[in-house]
Formats: C-alpha cells, structure tokens, sequence
C-alpha cells in the first residue's frame, strides 16, 4: 500500500498540470508528463544479469569485473538503459530545470523499484558538491528518489550521506579514473547505522560513485547497502574502459 504523502504528492503535481499543460518529458508532445508512446519505448534493463552490478550477461553468475574487484553495494539495479526517451527526460531535470520529471520518473520507476522486494529502510541520494548544487539549486537525484521513498513507504534521508570534498564530473573518465575521482569523496551519518540503505544516482556507468558511498556507509554502521539508478550506460555506449 503506497503511503499516503506519496498520493498528496501526486496530487499536487496533477493540479498543477491543469493550470499549466504539461509537456512530454521524453519526446516533447504537449499533454502529459510522460506520454504512452515514451512509455513503450523505454527499454528496461531485464534478463540475464549480473548479480552484483547488474550489467547484462549471456548466463546467470556474477561478471568477470565484479569477480575481479568487487563493489562494496550488495546489489546494483538500474530501470532503463541510457538511451532515449529516459536521456532526453534525464536531462531536462538536470540541466533544464524541469523538477517535474522527478515525479515522472519516479512513478514510471515504482513497480520496477517494488519488484526488487529489497528489504530497505531507508532511502539517501547521492549529493552534490556545493557548488554544482548553488549552480543548479537542487538535487536532481533526490527530487526522483524523494516521491520515491514516499510510495515505498521509507525513511528519505538525504543528509545521511554527504560530500567531504568537491570531485570533477565523471563524464568522459575511465574506469580507473573515475574510482579515484570519488575515493573518499563522502561521508554518512550516524543515522545508518543498523539500517538498510538503497544509494541513489541518476545514472550508472562503472558504479564507482555507488560504491565508493556504499564504502563509507557501511564504515557508519549501515546494515546492508543496494544502490539504484534510474538508467544504466552500457559497454556500447562508448565507456572508456582503460
């Protein structure tokens, strides 16, 4: 049963789209949100995958990389791939100020969230850096992850984890590279202890920002850590692997 500030939410964003006509988050058509056509076209991440991070695999195991150099979540689970129309709609939250896509997001998101059956207790984002966050004036993952720990009936608690220092973005860096980027970039709070933590991003490539946070909650006490991202980058995305 979805919780009750979750229904007043969505409500508040459905008045607010008779006053001001909303537009596709994915493709532009003026009318809804989220369009049924968009909807068909989000490819969700299903299948054969890897156990820990969740990339597709040919058969059912754990990935050479993980094998290799595991992450400290327990499990990482994206919905979409990054492709249109979840870019297009990532994107309009994050750069164009249009906040409405977190909700959008979110209820699009929910019965996959739901289906994981993931025993948490709470929900953290994972911040920003101080100044990406004065530049933007809020936190994109967290207005997606707040609707929905609402609906999942969770604790949202964005400032149990937080930014010790400021990092680059990690666009365009390899693998090595972004690990470095983030170590020992965060900081949790005493309120993980002995809980269940789902970590949050908008988008995953090698997990080194999820895993690099799941580190420093677990040093806090945190029970168990699973991370999710609305949509996952996938090896033919042109990641750099070096």
């Amino acid at each position: 049963m979805t919780n009750w500030s979750y229904t007043l939410y969505r409500s508040l964003w459905t008045a607010l789209d008779l006053f001001f006509p909303p537009a596709c988050g994915g493709c532009g058509k003026v009318g809804s949100r989220w369009c049924a056509d968009c909807q068909q076209r989000v490819k969700i991440l299903s299948g054969t995958l890897c156990k820990i991070c969740g990339l597709p695999l040919a058969k059912a195991g754990i990935c050479d990389t993980c094998h290799a150099d595991r992450p400290h979540f327990l499990a990482l689970r994206a919905w979409a791939v990054f492709e249109n129309p979840v870019q297009t709609a990532l994107h309009k939250l994050k750069y164009r100020r249009d906040i409405s896509m977190g909700d959008s997001l979110a209820s699009q998101m929910l019965p996959f969230v739901q289906g994981l059956s993931w025993p948490i207790d709470m929900i953290i984002p994972i911040p920003l850096g101080k100044q990406r966050r004065r530049e933007r004036g809020y936190n994109q993952v967290g207005m997606i992850a707040k609707p929905l720990a609402m609906a999942l009936n969770v604790k949202y608690a964005p400032n149990e984890l937080m930014r010790r220092r400021e990092t680059r973005s990690q666009v365009g860096l390899t693998k090595a590279e972004r690990r470095e980027n983030v170590h020992d970039a965060f900081q949790a709070g005493a309120g993980v202890n002995g809980k269940t933590v789902l970590v949050m991003d908008d988008v995953s490539t090698t997990g080194s920002t999820l895993s690099s946070s799941a580190e420093v909650l677990y040093s806090s006490g945190a029970k168990d850590v699973y991370a999710l991202t609305v949509a996952r980058a996938l090896p033919h995305h042109g990641l750099k692997h070096a």
